[in-house]
């Protein structure tokens, strides 16, 4: 079975997003698709706030789930704030489960993330996965 996920990060710290998809990627018998826009679509840059609310909204659809990298810089990121919203408000027959993960060696987290989150795991591959499947 794939799974298809949507990655709400800040490409501000697109290494936490990077170091994630590595994880997910090495996990034996665990297949899944990244639905996140990507930091190289063009709407990222040059697109007006529409257009990328529409575009989340878009890539979001066919996902089952979105993962929240709940590094305390999520609580100040306006586009994630936004996402968790969409998740949660936009897709009325099939809401969006919010899994946050707490980054690695991180002292403080975002409360913001955490209480809007389905569930909360650590940085760790087997509960982040348990998370998704479930």
């Amino acid at each position: 079975m794939t799974y298809n996920i949507f990655i709400s990060h800040s490409w501000n710290y697109s290494d936490q997003y990077d170091r994630l998809i590595k994880l997910l990627r090495e996990k034996p018998y665990f297949t899944f698709k990244d639905y996140s826009v990507p930091f190289s679509d063009p709407i990222n840059t040059n697109g007006t706030t529409k257009q990328l609310r529409d575009a989340i909204i878009k890539q979001m659809t066919p996902t089952s789930c979105v993962l929240v990298l709940a590094g305390v810089y999520s609580t100040y990121s306006k586009w994630i704030n936004e996402e968790i919203g969409i998740a949660k408000n936009s897709f009325v027959n099939n809401p969006k489960k919010i899994i946050a993960i707490e980054p690695w060696g991180a002292e403080r987290t975002s409360t913001v993330v955490k209480d809007a989150a389905d569930i909360i795991v650590k940085w760790n591959t087997d509960s982040i996965v348990d998370a998704i499947r479930n």
